[in-house]
């Protein structure tokens, strides 16, 4: 009887939770979007509040699908934000003009968001 409770418990977490993952995600798409789409950069500061969003609510999501969503969104940040410096030297070779690395990173960002709005959208976790 108890493991029924939990379950229901679970899927209401769940359900709750899902509000502010479309508002993460599609901040992430936005920024994601943009970073593909040549002079449409807005503001860093939306991925920022993102993220942050992400890891204040992370722990309500202990326990349900939703706990892999927010790790998904946290890594992809963190992968993104890490080859994006370890990157930055090619940047400046291109003279800000043209940097395919930054290219292929905001394009992988990109399928990673859309990938795990997908997956929410089906009520299930992203599969790694």
């Amino acid at each position: 009887m108890n493991d029924i409770i939990d379950v229901d418990t679970n899927n209401r977490k769940a359900e709750g939770l899902k509000t502010v993952g479309w508002i993460s995600y599609l901040l992430h798409l936005i920024v994601a979007v943009a970073a593909v789409v040549p002079a449409a950069q807005p503001s860093l500061l939306l991925l920022v509040i993102a993220l942050v969003i992400d890891l204040v609510k992370r722990s309500d999501a202990d326990g349900t699908w939703q706990a892999n969503h927010f790790s998904w969104r946290i890594r992809s940040v963190l992968w993104a934000g890490v080859l994006y410096v370890v990157t930055f030297p090619f940047f400046l070779l291109g003279l800000f003009l043209f940097n395919p690395a930054w290219i292929l990173i905001s394009v992988w960002f990109l399928y990673r968001i859309v990938r795990g709005m997908v997956a929410m959208n089906s009520n299930r976790a992203v599969d790694a």
